[in-house]
């Protein structure tokens, strides 16, 4: 493709702005975005501050998320309109763009980064402006560290995300006065098809639809995890590992995995397709009545042979009892491989949200429900018999899962946009049920 053409798709979405957007654009002050799914608030939003640092000098701009990717895709898109529409002003050399930082020409500077659970991190920078981006799941304590940011500079504050219930922070800044508010649903977005919006209606209940769609505030949509619980069981410091199977974390050198203690490993598997979601492989260490997180893995765009040698070679290093792994679906692939294989073939167990055969004579069966996944971590979270890494990607999924009751069924629907670490993970910590014991196994 010709560079030409490069840049004309790319400045495509600017060229067909909605009214919404080049309102907000042009707006300055604090303001608040309450947006349905996919309605281009990201858009609007790298225009805005692209646009900005490029022709207003010594500009320093900070975009952030809760988690790096997510952080990452809105300064992605900044770099990409900056470069479509001001390519001269992108400094180069030792200053060129990372993945972290733009300088223009002019000094400006966009900076990149993932609040995390605390925001403890960003406290050094000083603002001329802050974009916040997917901020409901966010903790008051992340806007206690960066709002003084811009206090000297008389700087202002732009806050995105799609609703999650009345609470946080994102909830109270919809009810101030200092920020000019845009509310905007996705079924007022031209670039959504009407028959893909009423898919998405009838697949869902009415109340996830008028979240994530229709953008709406709702008491009825709780957090299945709230955050002080999220907060009092991620005590352990983050692990990192190596293919050598050294661990290093802060305060300590690097040694080798002790595999040796007391007590068993497990592992807990969330699959997704290539191109689609992550995958996410969360290994656990059961000391008596008690779960320890002893390494996660995320991987993206994974062919299901990545997957299963991914595993493999996690279970070399820790030695599982039980290896935990939905089968339904893409699962089933990996699950396959996993039962013809001698080291993992006795550690397998599918669990699924369906019937499952307790006998290879398929004479018996058992329904584990997705409840009984998330209640039994719930359960385990709240007697303070489980610990966690402080992992901002495992926070924002556990913060991501939402239920609501169904007054038809009397069923608790458990549904979120980022489960798939919790996904793991309840699969990881069903080794704490007796139920485990009788499920069939290879």
């Amino acid at each position: 493709m010709l560079v030409k053409e490069i840049s004309y798709n790319i400045l495509k979405p600017w060229l067909s702005l909605d009214d919404w957007q080049k309102e907000y654009i042009n707006t300055e002050g604090n303001c608040f975005l309450l947006c349905g799914r996919q309605s281009g608030k990201s858009t609007a939003m790298s225009i805005k501050f692209g646009t900005r640092a490029a022709t207003r000098p010594n500009r320093k701009i900070l975009m952030i998320a809760y988690t790096e990717n997510q952080a990452y895709a809105l300064f992605f898109k900044t770099l990409m309109f900056l470069q479509a529409k001001y390519p001269k002003m992108i400094r180069t050399g030792n200053k060129k763009p990372t993945r972290h930082e733009i300088y223009l020409t002019n000094d400006s500077q966009i900076s990149c980064y993932a609040a995390g659970i605390s925001g403890d991190g960003l406290r050094h920078h000083t603002l001329t402006d802050l974009a916040i981006d997917e901020a409901a799941p966010m903790s008051r304590e992340v806007f206690v560290a960066v709002s003084p940011m811009l206090s000297i500079t008389g700087g202002s504050m732009d806050i995105s995300s799609t609703p999650r219930g009345k609470q946080g922070y994102f909830y109270d800044a919809s009810q101030r006065p200092d920020f000019k508010k845009f509310y905007i649903s996705a079924e007022d977005c031209p670039r959504h098809k009407k028959e893909f919006l009423e898919a998405e209606r009838k697949s869902m209940s009415a109340l996830y639809y008028a979240q994530e769609y229709q953008a709406q505030f709702l008491d009825d949509l709780k957090q299945m995890f709230p955050d002080e619980l999220v907060k009092k069981v991620m005590t352990l410091p983050k692990v990192l590992s190596y293919p050598s199977g050294e661990i290093s974390a802060p305060g300590r050198s690097s040694s080798p995995l002790d595999t040796s203690l007391p007590g068993d490993y497990y592992l807990g598997v969330d699959l997704a397709r290539l191109g689609e979601d992550k995958s996410v492989f969360i290994s656990c260490a059961r000391r008596k009545k008690r779960l320890r997180m002893v390494d996660m893995i995320i991987t993206e765009k994974t062919r299901l042979t990545e997957s299963f040698n991914t595993i493999l070679e996690a279970t070399k290093k820790y030695n599982y009892k039980k290896i935990y792994i939905d089968s339904a679906g893409v699962g089933g692939g990996v699950f396959d491989f996993l039962l013809r294989e001698d080291l993992t073939k006795k550690k397998i167990v599918s669990i699924e949200n369906a019937s499952k055969p307790l006998d290879k004579d398929e004479k018996s069966k058992k329904k584990i429900l997705k409840e009984d996944l998330y209640r039994n971590l719930l359960i385990l979270m709240e007697q303070g018999k489980i610990d966690l890494w402080l992992d901002p990607d495992l926070a924002h999924s556990l913060k991501s899962v939402q239920y609501e009751y169904e007054e038809k069924s009397g069923r608790v629907r458990i549904f979120g946009n980022d489960t798939h670490a919790a996904e793991a993970l309840i699969r990881a910590a069903w080794c704490m049920t007796k139920k485990e014991l009788n499920i069939w196994c290879g």
